[in-house]
Formats: C-alpha cells, sequence, structure tokens
C-alpha cells in the first residue's frame, strides 16, 4: 500500500514538473526569439521567422544590430533615464503608500473608510480621461530648482515622478496585506511605549516583505512600460525613457535586427530587478498574511 502511494506521489510530481517546464518555455520563447533575432541580419530575421531557426543561434550571427542601435539612437541616456524615473517612482510610492495603508488601517480618524473608498474608485477611471487637464496643471505648476523658482513641470524628471507616487491600487495591496498582521503585536508597541512612526518602521514594515516585493514588482512594471505620459510631457531628448525611444527606430525605414537589439538591451533592467526580488515575490504569492 505505501509502494503504491509512494509511486502516485512520485507520479504526480513528475507531471507537476513537467506542466511547470512546458509554462517556462513557453515564457522563455519570446525572450529567446527577441535575443536570437537580434544577432542576426534583417534580411535572415525575417526569412526565418517562418521556422524554429527563429529560436535557434543559425546563420551568420553578428552584433552589428547592437552597434546600430547604439548610433541611432542614445540607448544608454534612454535606459538611464527609465531606471532613474522608475526606481525613484518605486521607492517614493512605497513609502507614501505604505504609510497611507498603515494609517488606514491602525489608525482610527473619522472619514477613513470614504477616503478609502474614493482611493479605490480611483481605479476605475482610465489615465487617457485626466491626461488632458494633468497636462494643463503641471504645465503651469512651480518649481524651486538650482536656478530658482521655475513654472512649470515639463520637460524634466519631476513630471514622471510625482504624479504616480501614489496610487490606488498599491495603497489598497498595503491595506489589505497590513489587515492581516497579528494585532497583538500593535498592541504589545503601544504598552512599550513605541510611538505610531516606531510602530510603522520597526513593526510593520520588517514583516512587509512580500506585499512590498509585490507592489515594487507591479509599480516597476507600470512605470518602465509608461509611454503615453512622457510622450506629452518630454520633448527634449535628455529626458526620455525607453518606450519613447522605440521611435527612432522606425522613422525612415525600419531596422528590425536593431529593434530586437533595443528592445533586448531594454529589458535587462526589468530581469535584473526580478531576480533581486525573486524570493520575495515568491513568498508573497504563497503567503495569504501573518496569522496570529
Amino acid at each position: 500500500m505505501a509502494a503504491i502511494q509512494s509511486d502516485t506521489h512520485r507520479l504526480r510530481l513528475i507531471v507537476r514538473y513537467l506542466v511547470l517546464i512546458l509554462i517556462a518555455v513557453i515564457f522563455i520563447f519570446p525572450l529567446l526569439f527577441m535575443v536570437m533575432s537580434s544577432l542576426k541580419s534583417d534580411h535572415q530575421l525575417l526569412a526565418d521567422t517562418s521556422s524554429l531557426r527563429a529560436f535557434l543561434p543559425v546563420g551568420d550571427l553578428s552584433l552589428k544590430n547592437y552597434a546600430g542601435a547604439f548610433e541611432r539612437a542614445p540607448v544608454g541616456l534612454f535606459v538611464f533615464n527609465s531606471v532613474f524615473v522608475t526606481g525613484t517612482t518605486v521607492l517614493l510610492s512605497l513609502l507614501v503608500c505604505s504609510m497611507a495603508g498603515f494609517s488606514f488601517v491602525f489608525l482610527h480618524w473619522r472619514g477613513r473608510n470614504v477616503v478609502l473608498s474614493l482611493i479605490l474608485a480611483t481605479l476605475i477611471v482610465p489615465f487617457e480621461t485626466i491626461a488632458i487637464p494633468l497636462l494643463l496643471e503641471v504645465s503651469k505648476l512651480p518649481w524651486i530648482g538650482l536656478n530658482g523658482l521655475e513654472w512649470g513641470w515639463l520637460d524634466s524628471y519631476r513630471v514622471q515622478i510625482i504624479p504616480w507616487i501614489a496610487d490606488g491600487l498599491t495603497i489598497f495591496l498595503f491595506v489589505q496585506y497590513f489587515k492581516g498582521l497579528p494585532g497583538e503585536l500593535i498592541e504589545a508597541a503601544r504598552v512599550e511605549g513605541a510611538s505610531w512612526f516606531q510602530i510603522y518602521l520597526r513593526v510593520v514594515m520588517p514583516l512587509s516583505g512580500p506585499v512590498i516585493a509585490t507592489a515594487a514588482i507591479l509599480k516597476f512594471l507600470v512605470m518602465y512600460n509608461q509611454y503615453l505620459w512622457p510622450l506629452i510631457v518630454v520633448q527634449q531628448e535628455t529626458y526620455r525613457p525607453v518606450m519613447v525611444g522605440l521611435q527612432y527606430f522606425f522613422q525612415l525605414s525600419p531596422a528590425w535586427g536593431e529593434i530586437m537589439a533595443y528592445l533586448t538591451l531594454i529589458t535587462v533592467p526589468v530581469l535584473a530587478f526580478y531576480l533581486v526580488l525573486q524570493r520575495a515575490f515568491i513568498a508573497s504569492i504563497a503567503s495569504t498574511g501573518v496569522k496570529g
């Protein structure tokens, strides 16, 4: 009987791993196609798309497309702009939204449920409906910089960062996670004389690794893939992100090999960011909250 159960368990394990391998292969294929295509000439790239050769390192391979991508556009500048804007926005968003979530869950103040409902209601508002009003506002807002008082936020990093620091989804994630934390920890900290900020910093946040990783990854993907808003508010090449920079490769005649090389280069920060947070991300999926 034990042998039969052992064989059944082994069979289920094999089937499970086969399914996971199949899913991994399906997700890897687009990345493999992108990398292989970036090493081929346009003629060979288009010819190989009708067969499995598109996923294999066959033919005349070279790094010419990468050199051509850097000649056609300031790729390094675009990647830096996106990484800087995205990284800064993610850090500020985690700070602001976690503090907001903390206040909604642990601080008792009048009207908090109404305010939270209004924040969550913003999730159903398409960005396209507020893009023009938001553009009109940021074009006349003041800013104190190195040159003194300035008017207007256009063509700057701040116009790509500040409007996206707080959002309803990130606040909602923190609120839901904080509700699952044991209240005994908060009560014990209060008895010990800890302030609310100390509880937030030393008790709640150290236990919030899974939700921090989840919120960071979701925010990173949204910000790194921003296209419409930077296209509207950024005219100078100095501040353009990678998605707007993709236009450079469709001017005149598209160079498909260079496009694939560019896509490969701008995908590297995304993969690096995911690998850094991989363990915390997996924990955030497996965890349903800390139980008291």
